[in-house]
Order: structure tokens, then sequence, then C-alpha cells
């Protein structure tokens, strides 16, 4: 068993009255080895100035766990088969839905990766869709969400 850690933090800026709910809700994200990086809400869900468009959000951070986790499994799992993969490029896309309660979920996040093999061994259509089912499987975000995963992509060489 593991544990893994992250530091968020986010502070009033001294003019912000808060409770008038105009205050930046910029934060950061604080990880092992020194990297922080910017966060905010979207702008889509908290207006500007209140949110930093060019800030990581929850919502892409989520996606982006997803979409690193199935890409990390994928290549053990193609490592392990002795297929030698290239390159792995990834264009993940959520859907944030409304709830029969009225709440917004993610309710699905597609995944549409590209990946170059190489080498005498590359995984025909079957295969290479084989891997993508074990690399759902155990994916430990994906083992971790109620979110629909679904994997989109072309036969890639």
């Amino acid at each position: 068993m593991s544990e893994h850690f992250a530091h968020i933090e986010w502070r009033r800026k001294a003019d912000d009255v808060f409770y008038d709910n105009k205050f930046s809700r910029r934060h950061t994200w604080h990880f092992d080895g020194g990297i922080i990086v910017d966060a905010s809400p979207s702008p889509l869900i908290v207006p500007l100035p209140y949110s930093d468009e060019s800030s990581i959000d929850p919502e892409e951070a989520f996606i982006a766990s997803i979409s690193s986790c199935h890409m990390l499994t994928f290549l053990a799992i193609a490592a392990k088969r002795k297929f030698v993969v290239e390159s792995y490029i990834d264009d993940a896309v959520g859907e944030l839905s409304v709830m029969e309660s009225g709440r917004q979920w993610v309710s699905r996040v597609t995944l549409r990766p590209h990946i170059v093999f190489s080498g005498d061994k590359v995984p025909d259509e079957k295969a290479h869709q084989k891997l993508h089912h074990l690399a759902h499987q155990h994916c430990f975000i994906a083992n971790s969400v109620k979110t629909e995963v679904i994997t989109e992509f072309p036969l890639s060489r």
C-alpha cells in the first residue's frame, strides 16, 4: 500500500472582501520534488477575473490524470509484451454533465491516443485494442472513478 500527497494552497488577497463572492480562486498545487502548479477554476465555471485561464483547472487535471495513468499502464503492458512504442500522444477530452440531482460531474472522459510502434513486432488491430483494454483494467485512476472512460484510436504504426 502506498500514499500519495499533494499540498493545495489558497490565500485571500488583502483587498478581497470574500463574503461578496468576488475573490480570486487562484491557488497553487505543490508536489514532491518541488513542482508547483498554478491552478484555478475554469473561466467556464467561475468568471474572470476570479479565475485564471492560464492556470490548470481541476477538470483538466482530472482528465490528464486519467489519460496519464492509462498511458503509463499501456506502456508497461506493451513493454512486457515486447512491443516497442516510439511515441504516445493523447488528445483526451472530458464532458461535464448535470446529474438528476442538479449537481455537475465529469461524466465521460474520451481518450484519443495516437501511438507509434516500431520494430519487427507491431500489434495488429485486435492486439492493439487488447492493450488498451488491459491498460484500462489496470489503471489505478480509472479503477477509482465512476466516470465513463472511452478509448478511441486509429491503429498506429
